[in-house]
């Protein structure tokens, strides 16, 4: 899930880098009765202003690939269509066709729109996003988790520009400029200073209409983050932090109010056009952001919000019982949302009542429009000075291998990173792992069998391994028993993820069921863990392989925090790419797993 690491980009990373650049449908709400429901601005009292917006980006400035750039579609007729989407030149070309016509238009994001990104991003601290997101004409955006996935230094220079420390200018003559947009972060503070790391909020004002925006990132950023990225940070509520600043705002005369959170919910459906106000308004959607939307002051007017990847546009009551708009726009670009603003010249507030109509909705990125020539020149010239690393093949494989498109707890691209990391620790010597775990947000995409370049199909590509497992975590190989190996695998399903389960990849060899239809710690059937066949000894020592990310307790693991006797390995993304060159060729190819390794009951 994309609650997920991790660190800043390692030591390989940045010689990579260095060597990169020596080679050169709501239906509800927003509307006041007896309003037309199109978006053509109105004179006198009211005017309907246009506000796009997107989250979750990741750096994928080229259309992902596999199931990570689809959307599913409902039909009419009950079915489900699989529709491609995303890549920034359809993004940018959607925003453009989408603001023609509308004299009052905004565009804004709700985080992580850059951290676990592609190669093309990635391999550059992903400064070809931040200017790609200059370019489409973003407003505002809120900071996600993955913003700080190279520390809060890293995020400071993204917004205010300059070269990176340590591996400088990217091109002659070209210096980094950084976010023409803000990054909000209201809800993060100096421990010392007490004062937000950036700006809190800011105001859209165009002849005469002025709307706030209130930036927070989920609260429990530091369980899923590198602890070193955000030393000397703390992060807080996000409904008081959201309700204090629209006070601010309200006393400025800024009383339309729009919250950009990057955290967010589950509907019922994947679909992105689901009508998740049946039966009632917001009853198709569960998660964080639910309780959030009823505790958010009636202050604020729209909430837009991101982290878990999903597609809604929801309508949940404020504390007044007034409706309001709670929307996500899914991920990597694939989705953009249009929200209807009823903005009233003479109460400066948004016009919210309960009559039905056309409120806010989200749309395709489609594919089969024309690309935008901007992005298109710009994806060319960062690939330029990729192309020397990106292009290089590693492995070959039969067909898809499913990762992050993967409908099941165990994934076959899961098994084949575990394994990798196991063959990579095993050796005595190298670690002496026995097992290995690997995080399930940290698979960022499948391996797609269909070539994304002139390589040819079956081939895998460093940039594509990269995609795959972006962050360059540094495998630690540690001691655990048993009986901390088990809690360990209870912490998948109990305490911080019990409502949202974070099921460990695992490598052959490991093998246990896991019964979804008991709660908390009994979800882990004890008697049935076991290792090459034998069962789990409570009080037995084994060597387990894990990232750095999770031996340091992150997404809510925190018996891994008691491990003792560390041996640091190589980077995640060089142990994958050695699997995949040495068990693969063009003849005897890779096939996908079975994904057996965990028994689900259901």
């Amino acid at each position: 899930m994309p609650a997920t690491p991790q660190r800043g980009r390692t030591a390989r990373r940045l010689t990579i880098g260095a060597a990169v650049l020596a080679a050169a449908g709501l239906t509800a709400a927003a509307l006041p009765a007896g309003a037309d429901t199109g978006h053509a601005a109105r004179t006198g009292r009211t005017v309907d202003v246009q506000l796009l917006s997107f989250n979750d980006f990741h750096g994928n400035l080229e259309p992902p690939q596999g199931s990570s750039g689809t959307v599913e579609e409902a039909q009419p007729d009950g079915t489900k269509k699989t529709v491609p989407a995303g890549g920034v030149e359809y993004l940018a070309q959607s925003l453009r066709t989408a603001r023609k016509g509308h004299p009052y238009s905004v565009t804004a994001a709700a985080g992580d729109l850059v951290g676990a990104s592609p190669l093309l991003s990635g391999l550059f601290h992903d400064e070809p996003t931040v200017e790609a997101m200059n370019r489409l004409g973003l407003d505002v955006t809120s900071v996600g988790n993955h913003e700080f996935d190279e520390g809060r230094t890293e995020l400071t220079r993204l917004q205010k520009g300059g070269c990176h420390p340590k591996d400088g200018c990217y091109e002659k003559g070209r210096k980094f400029r950084g976010a023409d947009f803000p990054y909000l972060t209201a809800n993060v503070t100096d421990e010392k200073s007490g004062k937000p790391l950036l700006k809190p909020y800011t105001v859209w004002r165009h002849k005469g209409v002025k709307i706030g925006f209130i930036g927070v990132t989920l609260e429990g950023t530091p369980d899923i983050v590198n602890a070193e990225g955000i030393k000397g940070l703390k992060f807080h509520d996000e409904v008081a932090t959201i309700n204090k600043y629209a006070k601010v705002l309200n006393k400025q005369g800024v009383k339309s109010i729009v919250a950009l959170i990057h955290e967010g919910g589950m509907p019922a459906s994947t679909s992105y056009n689901y009508h998740c106000d049946s039966p009632g308004p917001g009853d198709g959607i569960s998660g964080p952001i639910t309780d959030i939307a009823k505790h958010v002051t009636s202050k604020v007017d729209a909430l837009v919000t991101g982290h878990t990847h999903q597609a809604y546009a929801c309508t949940i009551p404020d504390p007044s019982g007034r409706p309001r708009t709670v929307t996500s726009a899914a991920s990597y670009g694939k989705l953009y949302t249009d929200t209807t603003l009823t903005y009233d010249r003479r109460t400066r507030d948004i016009v919210r009542t309960s009559v039905k109509a056309p409120g806010a909705a989200n749309h395709v990125v489609d594919r089969t429009q024309p690309k935008a020539a901007d992005m298109t020149s710009l994806i060319t010239r960062w690939n330029k000075l990729a192309a020397p690393v990106a292009g290089r093949p590693v492995g070959h494989i039969s067909a898809d291998i499913a990762g992050r498109g993967a409908t099941t707890p165990e994934s076959p691209l899961g098994d084949v990173i575990s394994d990798a990391q196991l063959e990579a620790t095993a050796a005595d010597g190298k670690g002496g792992a026995q097992l290995a775990l690997m995080n399930p947000g940290g698979v960022r995409s499948d391996l797609a069998f269909t070539a994304s370049g002139s390589e040819g199909d079956g081939v895998v590509t460093y940039g594509e391994a990269f995609t795959v497992q972006p962050f360059t975590n540094m495998m630690n190989v540690v001691d655990l028993t048993g009986a901390q190996l088990l809690t360990a695998l209870q912490q998948q399903v109990s305490g911080p993820n019990e409502t949202s389960p974070k099921i460990l990849q695992v490598s052959k060899g490991l093998t246990y069921t896991l019964d979804l239809t008991k709660k908390g710690t009994d979800r882990v059937v004890k008697d049935t863990v076991k290792l090459n066949g034998t069962a789990l000894d409570p009080a037995k020592t084994y060597r387990v392989a894990m990232n750095e990310f999770l031996a340091g307790g992150g997404d809510g693991f925190t018996a891994f925090k008691t491990a003792t006797n560390k041996y640091v390995g190589p980077s995640d993304l060089d142990a994958f790419t050695a699997y995949l060159t040495a068990h693969s060729s063009a003849t005897t190819p890779l096939t996908p797993p079975k994904a057996d390794r965990i028994t689900v009951v259901k």
